[in-house]
């Protein structure tokens, strides 16, 4: 009863999770057209997003000495690693195809566990990957406008494997005496993400004065800085709040997989606010997303049949030694 609760649980918060992360473009794209920098746009995300975080981070300061290399790891590839990497892509290949390669994270999730780790990982989770990726492919109508560009995939691939490093790193260090706080974490992986990405976007170049003006959504005039307000707290904060919680309570692969759903609800939220109208193939690849996400979490990571691996350095160089069962306890803050 209590493996299904914190099941439920956790469903609820990786869908909390894809929600917030699917509005961030919804709320930032009016920024960008307003004429903000796209990379400045993520750098007043995640350092605004830090700031927040800064009373947290200071909570939590023991955590530097116990976990240095998982902060670090989730600073590097969670943070600076996904926004980076994605927006050098974009600016090279069609955002849809970028997005469509970022989302074979969860693909990439299921090769970590089976031949990393060295557990096995059930057949629903990998039919849900599979489902998962074909109605993306709909979703971002992928045959769109496809070109081959080897730099602009090569960084779709490396956002992939970031976001990778994010769902592997949210549940290491989950069980035991030891566990890091999954709040500490999160602050001190914003802290250096805005430190790598302050180097990466050069913000004393951005034009504040835009922040104290409007921008347009959809027809509609809204204050930047309420646009703003929504990306740190609601697209950043509370996106990774929910996510790494969710990663604990369910396991990287499931959570991999319901992370897709990012992808249809930024689409329906483009499509309700921004009047960019879904097309037919968009709707049926949204309906596919979602049963693939349903079959992933339908059931629980079969146990290992051997020890875990320990000691196997992730990609960030901290030790993967959690077996993440669907039951983990979770961390409280």
């Amino acid at each position: 009863m209590r493996a299904s609760q914190g099941r439920s649980a956790g469903l609820g918060l990786a869908l909390g999770s894809a929600f917030a992360f699917g509005g961030s473009g919804v709320a930032a794209k009016p920024l960008i057209e307003a004429g903000l920098d796209p990379l400045h746009v993520v750098w007043l995300r995640v350092a605004g997003s830090a700031l927040i975080m800064l009373p947290v981070a200071w909570r939590h300061r023991d955590l530097v000495l116990r976990k240095p290399a998982l902060l670090v790891g989730f600073g590097l590839l969670a943070v600076a690693g996904v926004q980076a990497c994605y927006f050098a892509a974009i600016s090279r290949i069609p955002v849809g195809v970028a997005l469509l390669i970022e989302y074979l994270a969860p693909a990439l999730v299921l090769g970590w566990v089976r031949f990393v780790q060295r557990r096995p990982v059930t057949r629903a989770a990998s039919v849900g990957v599979v489902l998962a990726v074909a109605g993306l492919a709909c979703v971002v109508e992928v045959w769109a406008g496809v070109g081959f560009d080897a730099i602009g995939l090569l960084l779709a691939l490396a956002a992939a494997c970031c976001q990778v490093g994010y769902f592997v790193l949210s549940d290491q260090g989950g069980e035991g005496d030891d566990a890091a706080d999954p709040l500490g974490v999160i602050a001190y992986g914003l802290l250096i993400g805005a430190a790598v990405l302050t180097l990466l976007a050069r913000p004393w170049g951005m034009d504040f004065s835009l922040l104290g003006g409007s921008a347009d959504m959809g027809g509609t005039q809204v204050p930047a800085a309420l646009l703003l307000g929504w990306i740190v707290l609601i697209a950043t904060v509370l996106a990774y709040v929910t996510g790494v919680i969710s990663v604990r309570k369910l396991s990287p692969q499931v959570a991999g997989v319901v992370a897709c759903l990012e992808a249809v609800i930024a689409t329906v939220l483009a499509w309700v606010l921004l009047r960019e109208h879904l097309s037919a193939p968009q709707i049926f690849g949204g309906v596919v997303v979602l049963v693939g996400a349903f079959i992933a979490q339908s059931q629980a990571p079969k146990a290992a049949s051997g020890p875990v691996a320990g000691g196997v350095p992730a990609q960030s160089g901290a030790a993967v030694a959690t077996e993440g069962e669907l039951s983990a306890p979770h961390v409280a803050p």
